[in-house]
């Protein structure tokens, strides 16, 4: 006779349970739950593990840490504070939690990530950790996605796929169903969309939304850097098409309509590559030595009409985008390279600020208003540059005009002699008064036909774009503190003073150079920040400063509550000169004609809100523009692999040192791993690397000679080989 076999027990044990239970509880903390939803959520029916399910709800009701609301229903008891904050991830996956609630920010592990990623808004409850004696915390709850789409290479499977997402921010890859691969080949780079994160996966599930290309190919790695920010390639068809269809002529109803200064010379200074010029100068001569300028903006508002669907996706873009190789504008080209661009000989409708000011540079009169206008030229910055140097009215022979003859341009140019005479005036007034003056090194990149980087170059700012920086200041200026003073709804564009804690992080890291800084009071710290930055021109060390200096200020944006603007020492400060890229512009020219036919105050709510949407937007392009130089740096330093250059450390951590090369700008970093001849330390307290048996030092602000090791288009990373010290250095 056989013996009946056992049926064996089943140990298939549901790991980590309490904290998964908790975590199913405290995500959904005014709900309840059985047994036989938490185990629906789990995706387990067996006995087994509804059994274990059973015994550990009970436990933990025992433990006090869940309550039995009904029978069988339970709840988590809210022992603890919770708290929101932004997700900052940092590496191997786990993170920060930037929070209003704590001077420092919190730490999270990445076991306590509970599937939140880089900057979400989440709720978390922060806790002691015994040991190392830091606030740590634990995300409960994703209350809102910072974004759902990723740009990433795809791996196809037989019968699934991952997109493994481009950046370190970026924990986990993204499982793709096959049938949701939207074609995409092995290798491709494509923009995928989360769909779904399930209770049990380790990877979020998503869709692809669009092929972008092979890697490393120009275009795309441009369209990945837009479609990682969720900016457009192109427009709507049914917003060019309205665009299209809108009414751009100059007509005799709408010109009684405003005041006529077709008369009075007027033109335009932009960059010689400019396509569109969206602001434009006129200058008369009065009696009683005083002199009526007008700062010209093209009207915008007349032909963008709130409501409509070609403002509506203004609004969503907010900005125009400025990439290396091209610009992704906020308005079609019919209106920004079209109706709205102040082009030379033709009649525009404008929206003006006019000021009657004397040889002291003292506004004696001001005007606002709609206008009609004429461009009699168009200038280029190294054109009215070479006048301005010339110091006289006979034009320079590389300044070839459009005007109409040689008599006309030479009135033009006394023009220009006059009016930036009145610039550097009120630019040492405003420097007096605790303006800072940042002149930051732009770095540009002639292109050849396929966009390849063949040169560097850097732009400056001179006297010509100086001139046109302080009249559209002046503008800006006087359009906040006009609408300002009326105590009515407004945009202004808002700084905070600096951070105490980021000054005194610069002025540790300039001691390091040798300069002294006083921050005493408010005053103190724009003439001694004004100083160093004097002081630094032209020096090995002037990218690095300058940049260190920007992060100390708070960032400006736009707001309905007026601070004014710690930067350029205004009380009242608007953005009012550049409609046909910034939509906060239009809303400053509508407000402005709203309360100029009398109407009342705007409702303040709506417009805050906007300029919230403003703000992040422009933050988005920023990301997107320093995006797109980093990557044409490195296509640039591909071409230059088995070159020496020097250059100047830039940042220096424990995992290596960040080198910026001197003769382009191109930062790299150089890895800790390949210092080989010694075990170098970072020293967190001079800002170096220390080597544990010689003591050599490589220390912020150091000239050292560097060669590329590797260039990563793809990550838009660089890496250098460092050969060694500068001999000076």
């Amino acid at each position: 006779m056989t013996r009946k076999k056992k049926r064996k027990p089943s140990h298939n044990r549901i790991s980590n349970l309490t904290n998964t239970i908790l975590s199913i509880l405290k995500k959904e903390r005014t709900k309840t739950f059985n047994y036989k939803q938490i185990a629906a959520i789990l995706g387990v029916n067996d006995a087994s593990s509804r059994n274990q399910i059973i015994k550990k709800l009970q436990q933990l009701k025992i433990n006090k840490e869940i309550e039995e609301v009904d029978r069988g229903k339970f709840k988590v008891i809210i022992n603890t504070e919770y708290h929101t904050g932004h997700v900052d991830i940092a590496s191997r996956g786990s993170g920060y939690i930037i929070c209003d609630d704590f001077d420092d920010d919190i730490f999270i592990t990445s076991n306590n990530m509970n599937k939140a990623l880089h900057g979400d808004e989440v709720e978390f409850y922060a806790y002691k950790r015994r040991k190392r004696g830091k606030i740590e915390g634990e995300i409960t709850n994703i209350i809102q996605r910072a974004k759902s789409e990723y740009v990433g290479v795809i791996q196809i499977h037989k019968s699934y796929a991952f997109v493994i997402p481009d950046g370190n921010k970026m924990y986990t890859d993204i499982f793709v169903p096959i049938n949701k691969t939207n074609k995409a080949e092995e290798g491709d780079k494509v923009l995928v969309s989360l769909e779904d994160w399930p209770e049990k996966a380790d990877s979020p599930y998503g869709r692809v939304l669009k092929v972008l290309g092979k890697p490393g190919e120009h275009n795309t790695e441009i369209h990945a850097i837009l479609a990682e920010y969720g900016l457009p390639l192109e427009f709507p068809h049914d917003v060019e098409e309205f665009a299209n269809n809108i009414d751009t002529s100059i007509r005799n109803e709408e010109i009684k309509k405003r005041r006529d200064m077709r008369q009075d010379l007027t033109f335009t200074i932009d960059p010689k590559d400019a396509k569109d010029f969206d602001d434009a100068l006129s200058f008369k001569v009065l009696e009683h030595n005083l002199y009526e300028i007008g700062i010209h903006i093209a009207d915008v508002s007349h032909y963008l009409k709130e409501g409509t669907i070609l403002d509506n996706e203004a609004y969503e873009r907010a900005t125009s985008v400025y990439l290396v190789d091209r610009v992704v504008p906020m308005l079609p080209e019919i209106l920004s390279n079209g109706a709205c661009s102040l082009r030379p000989h033709e009649e525009k409708y404008t929206f003006s600020a006019i000021f009657k000011i004397n040889d002291k540079a003292e506004i004696k009169d001001e005007w606002f208003g709609r206008t009609v206008t004429y461009s009699d030229a168009r200038f280029a910055y190294e054109e009215a540059q070479a006048i301005i140097e010339s110091k006289t009215n006979n034009i320079p022979k590389e300044v070839s005009l459009t005007g109409s003859d040689y008599k006309a341009n030479q009135v033009i140019a006394d023009a220009i002699l006059k009016m930036d005479e009145l610039a550097k005036i009120m630019r040492r007034k405003r420097m007096s008064s605790g303006a800072i003056s940042f002149d930051k090194v732009e770095v540009k990149f002639n292109l050849d036909e396929e966009a390849n980087p063949v040169g560097v170059f850097f732009k400056t700012s001179k006297d010509a774009n100086k001139l046109i920086e302080e009249f559209m200041l002046l503008a800006n200026k006087k359009v906040g503190e006009f609408i300002g003073k009326q105590k009515k709804t407004f945009v202004y564009r808002v700084h905070d003073e600096p951070d105490d804690s980021k000054l005194a992080t610069l002025q540790n890291v300039v001691k390091r150079f040798g300069y002294k800084l006083d921050f005493k009071d408010r005053k103190s710290v724009s003439s001694s920040l004004n100083n160093l930055l004097k002081d630094v021109n032209g020096k090995k060390e002037q990218n690095l400063v300058d940049t260190l200096t920007i992060r100390t200020m708070s960032k400006a944006e736009y707001s309905t509550h007026n601070i004014g603007h710690y930067g350029l020492a205004f009380d009242y400060y608007s953005h009012f000169t550049s409609p046909i890229r910034r939509y906060p512009d239009v809303m400053a020219h509508r407000l402005l004609q709203h309360y100029l036919d009398g109407g009342k105050s705007a409702n303040t709510d709506v417009y805050e809100d906007k300029c919230n949407h403003s703000s992040n937007m422009e933050n988005i392009a920023t990301k997107a523009e320093r995006d797109s130089i980093k990557y044409m740096q490195i296509r640039f330093m591909e071409d230059h692999k088995n070159k020496e250059f020097m250059g100047v450390i830039s940042g220096v951590t424990d995992w290596g040192i960040y080198v910026e090369i001197i003769t382009n700008k191109c930062e790299g970093m150089v890895s800790v791993r390949d210092m080989k001849d010694d075990h170098y330390v970072f020293d967190e307290d001079v800002y170096a690397l220390v080597g544990y048996n010689h003591k050599k030092m490589y220390q912020l602000g150091d000239e050292v000679v560097v060669k590329v090791k590797k260039t990563d288009l793809i990550k838009r990373h660089l890496d250098f080989l460092l050969i060694g010290k500068h001999n000076n250095s």
